[in-house]
């Protein structure tokens, strides 16, 4: 089986040509092409959607055809074309969506809808197989959930965020602190020249026996010693500050799936997501799996931001579960079900 894989939920449009056969947990990523917006939002701090969707709409076209081409197939060859549906910023949403329903209608293939979140999570099905049932742990600039699969396609989500993202925290943070969109990566790298008990910090996990996370009064909380320091005129080492937000995201992070993890009695742990490329997170998870005896799965870097080939790994096993989607399909920002089938 052949499946095109286009994501535009957000600011990189990818398409991704992805080979695995049918009822084999086995992948070849025959292409993986990506076209990100950052130096375009750069100027505006972050990602502003009209712009976004007009990126989209340049770049998907000759992205998709030079995906074929790297690739060494046509359309013909194709089996299905997958597209990422929700959620995310809906003008760049259907920009991906009516492409692929176009593609998929003049060329008689079959058409599958996948969820943004799904297809971080199985990015993590790349190198095989991976038993459920599993807790799962996505983090991103958008999103921040933790999730019980009892399939490969069965989820269930058991904790999110109730405000800001995980990667939203990192970026708005690091924009007070006069830092370069996208801030994450230069936060990584400051927080590993600071002293992570420098400033205390509000823990982000709920204290209310959920499994949900609050960042918003992280963030207010440093933007405001921010202001209060530079009306003082003191100075603040934003090493320091850097070092001191990630321990308590990572603590956080690392204490709610300890209690996940205990509760449903589950040892494997899939964590996804652009936020998964921070250092200092992939360290706390390996750290904590070790200790508990739980199998943690992680991306590639090159894998853990938006991508196709994550797509097209979710989209296998939403075909071969016999999911199909028909010309109606439609972008969504959001749902209340996350994880109905599209």
């Amino acid at each position: 089986m052949l499946y095109l894989a286009i994501e535009s939920s957000c600011d990189e449009t990818a398409v991704a040509v992805v080979s695995s056969p049918r009822g084999k947990d086995e992948f070849t990523v025959l292409s993986n092409e990506i076209a990100s917006q950052i130096d375009i939002h750069k100027r505006f701090g972050g990602v502003v959607p009209e712009i976004a969707s007009r990126a989209h709409i340049e770049a998907i076209s000759p992205l998709t055809y030079k995906a074929l081409s790297d690739a060494g197939v046509t359309m013909t060859d194709i089996d299905c074309v997958a597209v990422t549906t929700e959620p995310g910023l809906i003008g760049a949403l259907l920009v991906g969506v009516n492409f692929a329903k176009s593609l998929a209608f003049s060329n008689g293939k079959p058409l599958i809808g996948v969820n943004h979140i799904k297809g971080h999570v199985a990015a993590n099905y790349i190198n095989g197989r991976i038993e459920a049932p599993f807790i799962a742990f996505v983090a991103s600039g958008g999103h921040t959930s933790i999730i019980r699969a009892d399939s490969l396609t069965d989820f269930t989500t058991v904790g999110r965020t109730l405000d800001d993202a995980v990667g939203e925290a990192f970026d708005k943070i690091g924009r007070r602190m006069g830092l370069e969109y996208p801030c994450g990566a230069e936060m990584d790298r400051l927080a590993s020249e600071g002293d992570p008990d420098a400033f205390a910090m509000p823990a982000v996990h709920m204290k209310d026996g959920s499994f949900n996370f609050s960042l918003s009064g992280l963030k207010t909380h440093v933007i405001n010693m921010l202001n209060t320091a530079e009306m003082k005129g003191e100075t603040v080492d934003i090493r320091d500050v850097c070092a001191s937000v990630t321990r308590v995201i990572c603590e956080s992070v690392v204490y709610q799936l300890e209690r996940c993890l205990k509760k449903y009695g589950i040892k494997t742990l899939l964590a996804a997501g652009g936020v998964l490329a921070n250092s200092h997170l992939r360290l706390a998870l390996e750290t904590m799996c070790e200790k508990r005896g739980v199998t943690l799965h992680i991306p590639p870097v090159g894998l853990c931001g938006d991508n196709g080939v994550m797509i097209a790994a979710a989209a296998k096993y939403e075909f071969e579960s016999g999911g199909r989607s028909d010309m109606t399909l439609d972008g969504r920002p959001s749902s209340k079900d996350d994880w109905k089938r599209v």
